[in-house]
């Protein structure tokens, strides 16, 4: 019983549905990843710019749509974390690309995603659901996000007002990066949690 419950707060009424129109956003999310990732190597940074701005839309768009009219369902669980995944390793591997920011950013933040990865995986074969976002993981996101939307718009002009905005989106990353291991800690830490029950 005790286990039912733990299964039910890291899995909150999800649903075996797949053709909904959340779902259809977050897909349509993920296949926009690559348009900004290849703008933004080539230095195009209006059109990455306007991609990702319909990509944020959506973004708040699908999970209204799941939790209104009761479409929240496992895939979509999986697919919304997905895309916010490969939207910042897309982007700061083209970021990297363009030569706009150190590569050892693209290693940490990947090395990082591989072992949630792993941990996904793991927990999916004991039957666990998608661990619940900690806020300190929302934190990271949002400042890695803001970062790279930073370094984007600031690559569009060369005056010192975007040298000075470089500059914070290159700060702001370093802590988004930071936070963004300290939540992989926190996820770990509960993923063991879990499986520790299993035994």
């Amino acid at each position: 019983m005790g286990k039912l419950i733990i299964k039910k707060q890291y899995s909150p009424e999800p649903r075996d549905i797949y053709f909904t129109v959340p779902n259809c956003i977050s897909l349509l999310r993920i296949i926009s990843i690559p348009f900004i990732a290849v703008f933004v190597s080539r230095h195009e940074m209006i059109y990455a710019l306007i991609i990702l701005a319909l990509s944020a839309v959506s973004d708040g768009l699908d999970g209204l749509i799941a939790r209104s009219f009761n479409q929240v369902s496992k895939i979509g669980q999986i697919l919304d974390p997905i895309a916010d995944r490969l939207l910042i390793f897309s982007s700061i591997l083209a970021l990297g690309i363009a030569n706009i920011i150190p590569w050892w950013m693209l290693i940490v933040v990947g090395l990082r995603d591989l072992i949630m990865a792993a941990l996904i995986i793991v927990l999916a074969q004991h039957d666990y659901g998608p661990l619940p976002v900690h806020f300190v993981g929302k934190a990271g996101t949002a400042m890695l996000l803001i970062a790279i939307v930073s370094l984007i718009f600031a690559d569009i002009w060369t005056n010192d007002a975007t040298n000075v905005l470089h500059l914070c989106g290159l700060a702001t990353g370093i802590w988004g990066v930071g936070l963004y291991w300290l939540a992989g800690y926190i996820y770990i830490r509960q993923g063991i949690g879990l499986l520790k029950q299993d035994k």
